[in-house]
């Protein structure tokens, strides 16, 4: 199950605070408690917090700009089902467009993130460092995506399906897609 990128009600209360009360999220909470893989990208990541699905939250990008732009990608966990077929050391060249990009979470949530192997993707920068200036929103630790302690619900701010092809500037968005493709095909095998 994808929850895409977009305004979800205009984010006039606060980005996914109002769609977690839409009623297909009971749908998306089931199939996630079931181990059914969630992605949810950009808005979709937000929402995903906001049902608490996913630590922390997601609020206004450090700058107070909306940022739309190409950033690099470091995978941090490769054993998830959203991770499994990127190669090792592979940067990823992803776009962004958002406005409250900037991962938070308390003390206490960050370092259960780091220990659990749940930060998925860090912003970093051509040489593949997670610094500052490559940190387009203020994210703490360059947080860009994550997942849940069952590691079949992941979020992430760039928008892998924006760079498919090399003709949108990048097709890493690819290996997201692969990765969680082949994890399907492995476990429907399993359950047959």
């Amino acid at each position: 199950m994808i929850i895409p990128g977009g305004f979800s009600y205009g984010d006039y209360l606060r980005t996914g605070a109002i769609a977690r009360f839409s009623p297909i999220m009971q749908a998306v909470q089931t199939f996630a408690a079931q181990g059914g893989p969630v992605l949810g990208i950009c808005n979709g990541f937000q929402i995903l917090c906001e049902a608490g699905l996913l630590p922390g939250a997601l609020i206004r990008n450090r700058s107070l700009q909306f940022r739309c732009e190409h950033i690099f990608l470091k995978t941090a966990a490769h054993d998830s089902p959203f991770t499994g077929k990127i190669p090792e050391g592979k940067l990823l060249r992803l776009p962004i467009a958002h406005g409250e990009g900037c991962y938070f979470g308390d003390d206490a949530t960050l370092e259960k993130l780091q220990t659990g192997r749940q930060i998925l993707w860090q912003y970093v920068n051509a040489a593949g460092e997670p610094t500052d200036q490559s940190n387009p929103n203020g994210s703490l630790r360059n947080i860009a995506g994550i997942c849940n302690e069952s590691r079949n619900v992941a979020g992430l701010m760039p928008h892998p399906e924006r760079a498919s092809e090399e003709v949108l500037g990048s097709a890493d968005g690819l290996l997201i897609f692969e990765s969680l493709v082949s994890w399907l095909q492995t476990n429907v095998a399993k359950a047959a």
